[in-house]
This record gives structure tokens, sequence and C-alpha cells, in this order.
């Protein structure tokens, strides 16, 4: 079943079981798919790649309005961007922990043979393909720039 499927068949069961949040994620996640479906060169298909690519945008927008809402002590609105957060995280593959994300990266720099800061652009590269949908890329970066100091 594709994500978008799967996405129809939530927002009725949202509509009927009246759950106003998670059908505003759940549109959030239909209104990026068309979006995606309608771009040039797109020919109404999105590949499982690019849904992931949507999916993650869509959170890590979340999680920026999120932050300037809390700044704001806007807790109304940090509260709808934490309910959305939730319902489009259900569609990603499960999130890394940070000491199995340490570990992966640490194997990515052994593999490519980095030997410090130099050499981020390597493991970058190697490990945003690996890592695609369990972490995001500034928590990826962060782990990278960490281990690369060590060395």
């Amino acid at each position: 079943m594709s994500l978008e499927e799967k996405v129809m068949t939530g927002m009725k069961e949202a509509m009927k079981s009246k759950n106003e949040a998670l059908l505003r994620g759940l549109r959030a996640i239909k209104a990026e798919i068309i979006k995606a479906k309608t771009e040039p060169g797109a020919n109404g298909q999105i590949n499982a790649e690019g849904e992931l690519k949507l999916l993650q945008k869509l959170v890590k927008q979340r999680k920026d309005s999120l932050e300037i809402f809390q700044q704001q002590n806007r807790e109304d609105l940090a509260k709808k961007e934490q309910e959305e957060i939730a319902v489009i995280e259900q569609f990603l593959p499960k999130q890394l922990d940070a000491d199995e994300l340490k570990k992966i990266i640490a194997e990515i720099i052994t593999t490519t043979g980095a030997a410090g800061p130099q050499d981020m652009g390597k493991v970058m590269g190697v490990a945003s393909k690996q890592l695609a949908g369990q972490a995001d890329g500034k928590t990826i970066s962060a782990v990278v720039k960490e281990l690369l100091a060590s060395n």
C-alpha cells in the first residue's frame, strides 16, 4: 500500500472518529504528496525515496515551527505542531537513538577511511544515504562532527 493510500484510509478513519489532530496531520501529508506529484518531471508519480524525503521535510518544518512557538510562549500553537509531528512520524521508519547512531557513524568513518574534520563531506555523503529516514540530517551532522573531532 502506497503512502497516499495509507493517508487516505487514515483520513477516512480520522473523519469518522472526529480526531482533528490526526486529520490535520494527514491533510498536510496529502497536500505535500499532491504537490510532489504535480512538480515538473514527476509524471504524477512519487517513489518510496521521494515519500520518505517528503515526510522528513514535513517533520523538520514542524520542529522548526515548534521551537519558535515555544520561544514565544505560544503553547496553543506548539501543541498543534507536536500533534502533527506525532502523526507524520507514524509513517517514518523507527528513528535511531543516540547510541545506535554513534555506532553506525563510527563504522562509516572506519569504512570510508576518514581521518579528521576535513573528511566530513565524505562521511556525510555515505551516512545521509545509509541513514535516510532513521535520523534527521542535523543530528547526523552533529554526531559526525563530534566523532571526527575526536579522531
